[in-house]
């Protein structure tokens, strides 16, 4: 029997903004449970959205990470610069029939399948003279998967999201494929992140299935949201992390993971405190909820 590969996890940031809390938050959980499983830890900026991003916060961010001691165990990878790893996987699914062109436009989706569109609606000439996204079907497919916190969550994707789209019109690949076959390059096993990208995983789990990859283990923490419930990313809440005092910052992502802040140390380098953090580090004290304001957990509940 083969063994079991090395526990490999990451961290991927989009170059949107400063490092805030929520981000810190998903970083440090998935630097941890790496670390406290013996394994690798990697970074990966998600830079396929130009529209979105901000000048100059992907290196932002990296120094960030590292003024936190959160330093990866290998070159950081980005997604910019893989579009021809990314199109070698597209031509893999138009081949075996599993994606196709559709040229409709917002309007003609809003109208004819709303919100979910299940199948293309454009007119056979509109693919010939119109700028074309690509969509993978979906068929029948109901996913479902043991979440390694939000415990079992399922999708019927045919009737909660339709054939979804997987290179955009404007030639980029889309999140959903870029994900997935940047998990399987990095030989990521466990994906540690935010439970808003917890209904993303099914749709990932069908396309490493089509293309052959390999799915690794998930698990989703608790939003981080502000007063108004606002995730922190958009909202006030979402100001830089002092990285020039970041043992007070360390020490409310640890509170706020429902960590014992009794067995921290209060002084010293990040190095010094995230030795400790892995000595204390209790899986089971996670918050088991979809989502935790900016003060603190919330009592324990299941989400979806």
């Amino acid at each position: 029997m083969a063994a079991e590969p090395a526990y490999c996890g990451r961290f991927a940031p989009s170059p949107t903004g400063p490092l805030h809390l929520g981000s810190l938050l998903a970083a440090l959980a998935s630097w941890l449970h790496a670390r406290t499983a013996g394994g690798r830890w990697l970074v990966r900026i998600e830079d396929l959205d130009p529209p979105r991003e901000v000048a100059g916060a992907a290196e932002d961010q990296l120094a960030a990470l590292e003024a936190f001691g959160l330093v990866p165990d290998g070159p950081v990878l980005r997604q910019s610069r893989r579009q021809a790893v990314y199109e070698a996987a597209l031509a893999r699914l138009i081949k075996a029939g599993h994606a196709y062109a559709c040229a409709c436009s917002r309007s003609e989706l809003a109208v004819s399948c709303g919100r979910h569109p299940p199948r293309c609606v454009a007119a056979p000439d509109a693919i010939a003279t119109r700028a074309t996204a690509l969509r993978v079907r979906v068929g029948d497919a109901r996913i479902g998967f043991e979440d390694g916190l939000q415990g079992w969550f399922e999708q019927d994707l045919a009737a909660e999201v339709g054939d979804f789209v997987v290179r955009r019109i404007e030639g980029w690949a889309a999140y959903q494929l870029a994900v997935v076959v940047d998990d399987a390059a990095q030989g990521i096993t466990h994906v540690v992140r935010g439970a808003d990208l917890l209904d993303s995983t099914p749709r990932q789990i069908l396309l490493q299935r089509l293309l052959g990859l390999p799915t690794p283990a998930y698990l989703h923490l608790p939003l981080l949201v502000d007063a108004e419930g606002r995730k922190l990313s958009k909202s006030e809440g979402a100001a830089a992390l002092d990285r020039n005092d970041p043992l007070p910052v360390l020490a409310r992502a640890w509170q706020l993971l429902g960590q014992d802040p009794a067995r921290m140390p209060r002084r010293g380098r990040p190095g010094d405190w995230l030795d400790a953090a892995l000595a204390a580090f209790d899986q089971a004290r996670l918050p088991r909820c979809a989502a935790i304001g900016i003060a603190g957990p919330q009592p324990p509940e299941r989400a979806m």
